[in-house]
C-alpha cells in the first residue's frame, strides 16, 4: 500500500493482516507508514517502510529490488498489491522470486491516454485479480483485451464487531455533534470522505443552496467528514462556495474523523456524492450496518449496497437538484421512517457484505494458488 492513512483500500489491508496473523501467517505490509500504522500492529501485522508510491520507472524498478530482496529476506510466499504505483514493482519482484502475485482491484481507474490505461493495467495482470464487487468485476471485463489469468469477485466486507449502534457510547456521539456546532433536535447530514473533487463535496454544497432557496433548511446541517491530504485549494473552494451560498450556519467543514461509527449515529442521513464510479463504496455499506438511510449516486457499488427505497436512494451523479430533492424526501419522511430504512439497511449488508466473509475468501485464495 502506498500509505496507511484512511480509505477502503488500507482499511481492507489491515482487516486481511488479522485474519492471516489469526491463521498463524505473518502478514508483512510494505508501505510508506500513515496514520493506521498502530491499528496494523495492534492487528499482529508488520510495518515495513518502503516508499513504494513512487511513479518514476526508476524509482518503480528500485523498489522492485528491494521487495525482492524482502520476499528473500523473510521467505515470503506470496504478494498482494492494492495500487498500482506498488504493482508494478510487486509484479517484477514476485517474478524475480518465483511467487504468487495478486492484485486487488479498488478504483475504476479510467485513462484517457494509451499510457495511463497501459499503467492502470498492471491492477488486471495478478495471477489472481480480486474485484471488489460485481461491477468491479465487470468493469474489468469491459476495460481490457485481455482476461485476467484468474478474475474473482471478493466484494468488501463490513466488520460488523466495529460497525455495531448497540456499542457506540452517547458520549461519543454527543461529542461529535457538539464539534460539528449541531444543537439539539437538528438533523445532520454526513457526507464522509477525504476532500477531493470527485467525493462531491461541492455537489452536496449546491444541494444545500437549493434547499435553501426553498426555505427548507430550518433545523438541517450538512457535515463534510474528511480532510483535505494536501488538497488546499479545493478546501478553499469549498469554504468559498458555503459562504457565497449563505450556508455558514448549515454546513460544516469537520476535517478528519476515526470515530466513524460514532459518526455515523451523530447523523440523521448519509450521503455519496462520489461523481466517479466507486468500485466498491464503503460509506454507503458502512452508514447501513449502522442503521442509518443512505443517499448515493447510482452508479458503481452503490447499486449493490444500496436498495432504492428500501435501505436508501439512489440519484444520478454530479446532480445537486436530485440530491436535494433526495434530502428534502428524507427529512420530511420523518424520523420512524428512516429509522426502518436504516434497519433494512443493515439486514441488507450482514447478508451481503462481512468482513469474516471478505477474509475468508481471500485466504482461500492465497491457499489455492499456494497449492495447499
Amino acid at each position: 500500500m502506498p500509505r496507511l492513512d484512511t480509505g477502503g483500500a488500507e482499511r481492507s489491508t489491515i482487516e486481511i493482516a488479522a485474519a492471516l496473523a489469526h491463521a498463524g501467517f505473518e502478514p508483512l505490509v510494505a508501505s510508506e507508514g500513515g496514520r493506521m500504522v498502530p491499528e496494523l500492529e495492534e492487528a499482529g501485522g508488520e510495518w515495513i517502510e518502503l516508499a513504494v508510491n513512487a511513479k518514476a520507472p526508476h524509482r518503480l524498478v528500485a523498489n522492485g529490488m528491494r521487495l525482492r530482496d524482502l520476499i528473500r529476506a523473510r521467505n515470503v510466499k506470496l504478494i498482494h498489491a492494492r495500487s498500482r504505483a506498488p504493482a508494478w514493482s510487486s509484479l517484477w519482484a514476485a517474478r524475480m522470486a518465483k511467487i504468487p502475485f495478486v492484485t486487488t482491484y479498488h478504483g475504476s481507474y479510467t485513462g484517457r491516454s494509451a499510457l495511463k490505461r497501459f499503467y492502470n493495467s498492471i491492477m488486471a495482470r495478478g495471477d489472481a485479480v480480486i474485484a471488489n464487487s460485481q461491477w468491479t468485476a465487470a468493469h474489468i471485463r469491459s476495460q481490457y483485451a485481455f482476461a485476467p489469468k484468474k478474475l474473482v469477485a471478493i466484494p468488501r466486507g463490513i466488520d460488523f464487531s466495529r460497525f455495531d449502534p448497540a456499542a457506540a457510547a452517547p458520549e461519543r456521539i454527543d461529542a461529535l455533534r457538539k464539534q460539528w456546532g449541531a444543537h439539539a433536535g437538528e438533523l445532520v447530514i454526513l457526507l464522509p470522505g477525504r476532500l477531493t473533487r470527485w467525493k462531491g463535496q461541492d455537489i452536496l454544497i449546491a444541494a444545500m443552496a437549493r434547499l435553501a432557496k426553498q426555505n427548507a433548511l430550518r433545523d438541517v446541517r450538512a457535515v463534510l467528514a474528511g480532510d483535505a491530504q494536501g488538497r488546499i485549494g479545493y478546501e478553499k473552494e469549498l469554504r468559498s462556495a458555503i459562504a457565497a451560498a449563505g450556508l455558514s450556519d448549515h454546513v460544516a467543514l469537520a476535517g478528519h474523523v476515526s470515530d466513524m461509527p460514532a459518526a455515523y449515529l451523530a447523523a440523521d442521513i448519509v450521503v455519496s456524492a462520489s461523481t466517479q464510479e466507486e468500485a466498491f463504496g464503503r460509506v454507503a455499506a458502512e452508514a447501513s450496518a449502522m442503521e442509518r438511510v443512505v443517499i448515493a449516486t447510482d452508479h458503481g457499488g452503490a447499486r449493490e449496497t444500496v436498495i432504492p427505497g428500501v435501505t436508501g436512494l439512489l440519484v444520478p451523479p454530479g446532480d445537486s437538484r436530485a440530491l436535494a430533492d433526495a434530502l428534502k424526501s428524507l427529512v420530511a419522511a420523518g424520523e420512524a421512517d428512516r429509522a426502518a430504512m436504516g434497519a433494512r439497511g443493515r439486514v441488507h449488508i450482514a447478508g451481503n457484505f462481512t468482513v469474516e466473509r471478505m477474509c475468508a475468501d481471500t485466504l482461500a485464495l492465497y491457499r489455492e494458488l499456494l497449492g495447499s
